[in-house]
């Protein structure tokens, strides 16, 4: 099974360690036989090693990139914290410093290069579904349907999407197509 992905924007994060949980044991699409996780600074990038023995050593396998931040995590919640503020209280407010991984992009900014491209974006998903808070969503295709599906993702949940075609000229109102001047319309040009 091959595809493709036409559209896609991500923006959800995880915590790191839920996600190299999460990559330990992957549930991988067949076109994909093992990944390869690389760390530079604070990018992580997620290579696809791809189970076709066809493809070239020297082609670019499909990968996913993420930046790595840190958060700190309070163990009161906010309302706890702003009370505490205001009475003045000068207790002690633990918290921990916690790596999250953060997919916040397009098509060519999140999931890189197009050799098994869509069975990437298949385990992005997934990656998606394990998120708190944050949206992914995209339109693909794969061979066997040769259908155009739309996936959206929220807040780790899928949720039902659909996709839509519209025509630009109307949208526009003007009914040029491009937003600009109308130059057959226009009284100054003969």
């Amino acid at each position: 099974m091959t595809g493709h992905v036409y559209q896609l924007s991500a923006n959800f994060e995880l915590p790191l360690e839920d996600l190299e949980d999460y990559l330990d044991d992957p549930d991988l699409p067949p076109e994909v036989e093992d990944l390869e996780i690389d760390r530079r600074n604070r990018m992580l990038f997620i290579k696809a090693v791809a189970a076709d023995d066809s493809l070239s050593k020297y082609t670019p396998t499909a990968q996913l990139k993420a930046k790595v931040e840190e958060k700190r995590i309070y163990e009161q919640d906010e309302e706890e914290r702003q009370w505490a503020r205001r009475n003045d209280e000068e207790e002690e407010i633990s918290s921990e410093l916690v790596e999250y991984a953060s997919f916040s992009g397009d098509l060519e900014t999140v999931l890189q290069n197009t050799a098994v491209r869509h069975p990437m974006f298949l385990l992005l998903r997934n990656i998606a579904l394990l998120d708190v808070e944050g949206t992914l969503t995209a339109i693909t295709a794969d061979d066997e349907e040769d259908e155009l599906q739309a996936t959206r993702v929220v807040d780790g949940e899928a949720r039902r999407a659909a996709v839509e075609v519209v025509e630009q000229s109307q949208a526009n109102g003007n009914g040029n197509g491009n937003g600009g001047v109308d130059w057959r319309g226009n009284e100054y040009i003969n």
